[in-house]
């Protein structure tokens, strides 16, 4: 969850009115452990003090060409629940130097109603990512869930993967990616990340896919 962020618009068409700026790309970021986890048990975070710190300048730089952020909703309670835990570097995105639009995909928005920093919807990962571009007004949008970005693999919607990695093994959480009798991802390597070299930051586009199995399910909400 990325709080104190800008009150959601009442209206998301309003905010997108006028001219279109060109589409950002969607991109999916996450941090993982040696044993390929994003997460430790119940969305544990604390693990990420482990990470070699990159400089102020590294991060924001990072942070600025993202609009809007997709997160689910077990990583949204897990923030909520964990927020007096939880130190700068987990409690807001990109350590609070990213601004923009969080959107939390949920089968009971209604729920987050009284949170203004989200925006809660209850659609499938493909609506999802077109709103988000709507919102984003020609900025990048980042996915933060591996269920989410599972989803939108796929529907072949990832333009971009970055991905760090953090020296510390969990043993069990969140992995990055599971789909179980689900088709192989090829990845491209782009290049690294300047600033990043500790935490071996990388940035990969899709390359192609490879065999077949079950299609993506029709919501990411949870």
């Amino acid at each position: 969850m990325a709080p104190h962020r800008p009150d959601r618009p009442d209206d998301p068409a309003a905010a997108t009115a006028g001219t279109q700026a060109p589409q950002g790309r969607a991109t999916w970021g996450f941090t993982a452990s040696l044993d390929g986890f994003i997460t430790g048990p119940e969305h544990d975070m604390a693990w990420l003090e482990a990470c070699p710190p990159m400089g102020g300048e590294v991060v924001a730089r990072l942070a600025e060409p993202v609009g809007v952020i997709i997160s689910g909703r077990r990583g949204y309670d897990a923030a909520v629940a964990q927020a007096a835990e939880r130190g700068e570097l987990t409690s807001e995105a990109y350590g609070g130097a990213w601004d923009g639009v969080e959107i939390v995909l949920t089968h009971r928005p209604e729920e987050l109603a009284g949170d203004p920093s989200v925006t809660a919807l209850d659609v499938d990962v493909a609506e999802a990512i077109r709103r988000a571009h709507e919102l984003a007004d020609g900025k990048d949008v980042q996915i933060i869930s591996a269920d989410i970005a599972r989803q939108t693999l796929e529907l072949d919607l990832v333009d971009e993967l970055q991905i760090f990695s953090a020296p510390v093994m969990l043993g069990d959480g969140t992995r990055a990616f599971s789909a179980p009798g689900g088709r192989r991802i090829d990845w491209e390597l782009v290049g690294t990340i300047p600033g990043a070299e500790a935490g071996f930051g990388r940035l990969y586009r899709p390359r192609g896919t490879a065999g077949s199995g079950a299609a993506a399910g029709s919501s990411g909400a949870g």
